[in-house]
């Protein structure tokens, strides 16, 4: 018997539908991607069309994992400033779940976005995906885009990428950029895996160039795109096999 014939469940679904169903593609775009050996089940490359696989296969495209348990929903919203980082507020300030009003899944935010910070944060009822995303051990980076006060010189660069000392202990950026330097203004895009509190104001802070709007434009794999204040949408298929391969999941 062959390791294909091994993976074959005769009372499973095929392998390009449960591909599609997963958001990967469409059904004879899945196809493709099988007959190109692409796509592994429980290890194995599989490349026969014919082949039914079980709900619990574990299944990776790309290398990738694909999520097949429908009862786990992962989203991501564009957080307005002014709201706050939590699901419910007893001062009555607006919070993340007045985005998902219409959602039924018991959702909880990915890490915390400051009050005065706009931008995306994820919300996702797959907990050990929320655990890792937030486990300083996995690095996970974020990109942010910042106006501060003054003009920033472009040796700035090599200051936040070597690291600095904050109160709290060193901290470096792994890419920064200068996107314009004017006389009053400046606009620069950091992107650093810490996930320490008001992190991205206080680095700008301690150099001398306090923020005056600040707005997350990615979290790991998923950016904001076009997304526009307070949207919402839900993270599927190749993307969120992507971030989860990010986690090692």
């Amino acid at each position: 018997m062959t390791r294909t014939q091994d993976l074959h469940d005769s009372s499973g679904e095929r392998l390009q539908k449960v591909l599609a169903h997963a958001g990967i593609g469409s059904r004879r775009a899945c196809e493709e991607l099988i007959t190109q050996g692409r796509v592994t089940v429980n290890g194995y490359v599989v490349q026969q069309l014919g082949i039914r696989v079980r709900p619990d296969a574990i299944i990776h495209v790309d290398g990738n994992r694909v999520q097949l348990d429908e009862t786990k929903v992962t989203l991501v919203c564009y957080k307005e400033r002014g709201v706050v980082s939590t699901m419910s507020d007893d001062q009555g300030r607006s919070t993340l779940a007045d985005y998902i009003e219409d959602r039924t899944e018991r959702l909880y935010h990915v890490g915390r976005l400051d009050a005065d910070t706009e931008g995306i944060i994820l919300l996702t009822n797959d907990g050990e995906l929320a655990h890792r995303l937030t486990h300083p051990s996995y690095e996970v980076p974020k990109t942010y885009v910042a106006r501060v006060e003054g003009t920033v010189p472009r040796g700035l660069t090599k200051v936040l990428e070597k690291g600095i000392t904050l109160d709290d202990g060193p901290v470096k950026v792994d890419r920064f950029v200068l996107r314009e330097a004017g006389k009053k203004h400046s606009i620069v895009e950091l992107t650093l895996h810490s996930g320490r509190n008001h992190i991205v104001r206080r680095i700008m802070d301690e150099v001398g160039f306090p923020v005056i709007d600040l707005v997350r434009t990615q979290f790991a794999n998923i950016t904001i795109g076009r997304l526009k204040p307070g949207q919402v949408r839900q993270v599927a298929g190749t993307e969120l096999g992507a971030l989860m391969s990010m986690v090692d999941l």
